[in-house]
């Protein structure tokens, strides 16, 4: 190959085309067309834009009218023209046009899709307040109707795949953080089989079957629920835990005993089945004996209790989800944290059998006042407590209190569900620190799986 034949560094050398394809090289017209050129290259002038439409010409009646439209943006663009230019001519329609868009302005307000949490309890006590009930829900059971309806409202607005997102149940055993992990499906689930307990109690059937046969506390349920699942739970477990609170409501409702919306707070006097014994399971007996103890709480504060964890596995999904998720009414908050105050006194004295918590240092008999912690709830559905700290039968008094702790409503509810460690709960604390330790462990150990 001679110099003038050989290929230049960057030239493809040529071979030869089998496909029957013209080649341009072969002066025969090119496979892909060139590019045009543009008018601008070729030194002609441009065409002649289209001539603008005429503007209307609108009798002033006419554009009067039109101001309407024009406000809401409904007229055509000839239109919306034909009006600004009369605006700036006639103050009359200027100062009603600039009326119409004020008032267009409030008929859209910049509002969050998300309803207001408290609508239903409004919209509720107003239709009370017209026609009061002829079976009132008792009052102690409001805060758990509340809750499973705010639940399953928010239920309702999740997905398929959202009833399979992780979810992991959180509690507190002795001196540390315990978990769980389970779905969204899964601890509705929970629910639906700790709230049977409650219908047991008042004689209605149980999720779980009537062959099955388990220690009747929230665990030993729960677990059994599961394991009698063929396949993992999914969005089907809705239907029949939303049939159960409804019928637990209706239940407590007819056999409140003349209970009425005006009597019956949270450790009040109150009649009929608010009595009524719940079992929770059972503990060792104090005696030593090796007996066991059954654990149990009257009807009124087991619903503040189911409307209690309601509300705190509800949180759970919002999160899993992530989807907001308020608090609930400050009276229904103010019972839950009423309900584990009361509950704190005992709690201290079973953590204090099983070595968790300090000895008692002065014992007094039952109803003499005692030494005592006064708990302050702060924010909306909060107050004061006295908590004795010797004795479950003694009483609280101010006279001889020794500590104080201060904590935010939400912040002491998250400490009773297990959700936070008692090291981070306290806001404010002054005087016995070992009292305070005690208490704040014992607040801990309210919750359960």
């Amino acid at each position: 190959m001679t110099g003038s034949d050989r290929p230049e560094p960057h030239d493809e050398p040529h071979r030869p085309d089998h496909s029957g394809r013209p080649d341009p090289t072969d002066g025969t017209a090119p496979r892909i067309p060139l590019p045009r050129s543009s008018v601008e290259d070729t030194g002609q002038s441009l065409p002649a834009p289209p001539p603008a439409p005429a503007p209307l010409v609108l009798e002033h009646r006419v554009l009067k009218s039109l101001l309407g439209a024009w406000a809401l943006a409904a007229c055509s663009a000839e239109e919306a023209t034909a009006v600004e230019e009369h605006l700036g001519d006639c103050g009359p329609c200027a100062e009603e046009a600039l009326r119409l868009r004020d008032a267009v302005g409030l008929l859209h307000p910049e509002e969050s899709l998300d309803l207001d949490p408290g609508l239903r309890t409004r919209v509720l006590e107003s239709c009370l307040g017209r026609r009061p009930p002829r079976i009132p829900v008792p009052e102690w059971a409001v805060p758990y109707d509340a809750e499973t309806a705010r639940l399953d409202a928010l239920l309702q607005d999740i997905g398929d795949a959202e009833w399979h997102a992780p979810v992991r149940l959180r509690w507190f055993d002795d001196d540390g953080p315990v978990s769980r992990k389970t779905t969204v499906a899964g601890v509705i689930s929970h629910l639906l089989a700790v709230d049977g307990m409650v219908g047991l109690a008042l004689g209605l059937d149980d999720p779980l079957g009537p062959d099955v046969r388990v220690p009747q506390d929230p665990a030993h349920r729960t677990e059994a629920y599961w394991r009698a699942s063929h396949f993992p739970p999914t969005r089907a477990v809705r239907a029949p835990w939303r049939e159960q609170t409804h019928e637990l409501i209706r239940t407590v409702s007819f056999t409140a005993g003349g209970t009425s919306r005006a009597s019956g707070s949270g450790s009040g006097s109150g009649g009929g089945s608010g009595r009524l014994p719940v079992p929770y399971g059972t503990v060792a007996a104090p005696d030593g004996s090796g007996r066991q103890r059954t654990i149990e709480l009257p009807l009124r504060d087991s619903m503040v209790d189911r409307a209690f964890e309601c509300w705190i596995h509800a949180g759970d999904i919002a999160d899993a989800v992530d989807y907001p998720y308020a608090p609930p009414a400050p009276r229904h908050l103010h019972r839950m944290i009423d309900l584990a105050a009361r509950l704190l006194p005992g709690t201290l004295a079973e953590r204090r059998r099983s070595g968790l918590a300090a000895p008692a240092r002065r014992l007094v008999s039952a109803g003499a006042p005692g030494r005592s912690l006064r708990l302050e709830i702060e924010g909306l559905g909060g107050g004061e407590w006295l908590i004795p700290l010797d004795s479950p039968a003694a009483t609280g008094s101010r006279e001889h209190e020794v500590a104080h702790v201060a904590l935010d409503g939400v912040e002491f509810c998250r400490l009773a569900a297990g959700h936070v460690s008692p090291e981070e709960a306290a806001a404010g604390q002054d005087g016995d620190r070992e009292a305070i330790r005690d208490v704040l462990f014992a607040t801990a150990s309210l919750s359960r799986m």
